[in-house]
């Protein structure tokens, strides 16, 4: 498979992997030279504005999330830079506002993490008309409320009243549900 996947890339193999998780980024760096993709990694925004600025890439993935900053501000650089550029932003707090903003910032593609190499691969290359498959095993429901309950819960410093007034519930009803494990 990925001969067949290097055949597709084209002359410029170039890859960007924007992300602050390390084993992460190790870990699909390794896969995607696999593939056939020549890359540069990035911890932060600044490292991946740096490498964006000074070596355009063909291909990026741009985590959402950095701890010095927000991905998409590397994905405006890239598209400023080289408007041609293929990009995935990723992400572990999957919501549908960031998937639009991403998109609408000039990302080719959204996911969620975790996601593996394949469906990386496969966003990179998929052509502007064809819609991607749909995943093998989506988030349940109670999932994806609690990934919403916590990304809130982060964005409000971990403030449990602020977090149930924003999220229009009652402060103990979200105590419950925050001291309980994360569903599957």
């Amino acid at each position: 498979m990925a001969e067949d996947l290097v055949f597709e890339l084209g002359a410029d193999r170039s890859l960007l992997l924007v992300d602050d998780d390390e084993p992460f980024l190790k870990r699909l760096a390794k896969a995607m030279e696999k593939r056939g993709f020549v890359l540069e990694t990035a911890q932060s925004v600044a490292e991946g504005k740096a490498i964006a600025q000074a070596r355009p890439p063909a291909y990026a993935v741009v985590d959402l999330r950095l701890e010095d900053g927000n991905g998409l501000d590397v994905v405006e650089v890239l598209r400023e830079r080289r408007p041609d550029c293929r990009i995935v932003v990723l992400t572990g707090y999957g919501a549908i506002a960031t998937a639009v903003a991403a998109v609408k910032i000039g990302a080719t593609d959204y996911l969620s993490k975790p996601a593996d190499a394949n469906e990386v691969t496969h966003a990179l290359l998929a052509k502007g008309e064809s819609l991607p498959p749909p995943p093998e095993n989506p988030m349940s429901a109670d999932r994806v409320r609690w990934e919403h309950i916590q990304r809130i819960y982060e964005m409000c410093d971990r403030n449990v009243s602020e977090t149930a007034r924003r999220l229009n519930m009652h402060r103990r009803t979200l105590q419950r549900i925050l001291a309980k494990r994360s569903p599957r």
